[in-house]
């Protein structure tokens, strides 16, 4: 899978690891950077390369890492067309993609190791939207109503 990675300099060792992981497990990996933890980066930075790539179709799917994983959910999710949610647990991340079509796992790196990290970006990566589901479809073009409606100029 095509996968876009970035972090802001709290993530970024979480993020350098996950990008060798997935490489190693033969993904194709974008990899946004931060490129080191040693100068402060802003995670909204992050979570807009991220969702760039992943609306723009350089990536299928993206991973935002940042300390908590709140702030560059709630960024990311200013990009029209990203569903992104923070996973800390396997059932969440997999559960995410299948129900919500969620294309953006953030996670935190003060929160969990590169052992976790690893195993929800595979049950990420490994699930699939029901999109033969009625429910979760109609689920889906509601929100991208919503997406529609408060994205409109009101002025």
């Amino acid at each position: 899978m095509k996968l876009a990675l970035a972090s802001d300099h709290a993530g970024y060792v979480l993020k350098q690891h996950l990008v060798d992981y997935l490489k190693q497990e033969g993904h194709d990996v974008l990899d946004l950077g931060v490129n080191t933890d040693k100068v402060r980066a802003d995670y909204p930075v992050a979570a807009r390369a991220v969702g760039e790539a992943v609306t723009d179709g350089r990536a299928e799917r993206g991973i935002l890492v940042c300390g908590s994983g709140v702030g560059a959910c709630v960024a990311a999710n200013k990009v029209k067309g990203v569903y992104a949610a923070i996973c800390h647990d396997t059932y969440s991340a997999a559960q995410g993609v299948e129900h919500d079509n969620m294309n953006v796992l953030c996670v935190g790196s003060r929160v969990i190791g590169s052992a976790v990290a690893e195993t929800l970006a595979d049950a990420f990566i490994g699930a699939n939207f029901f999109s033969d589901g009625e429910r979760y479809v109609k689920r889906l073009n509601m929100i991208k109503d919503m997406e529609t409606h408060f994205s409109e100029d009101k002025s």
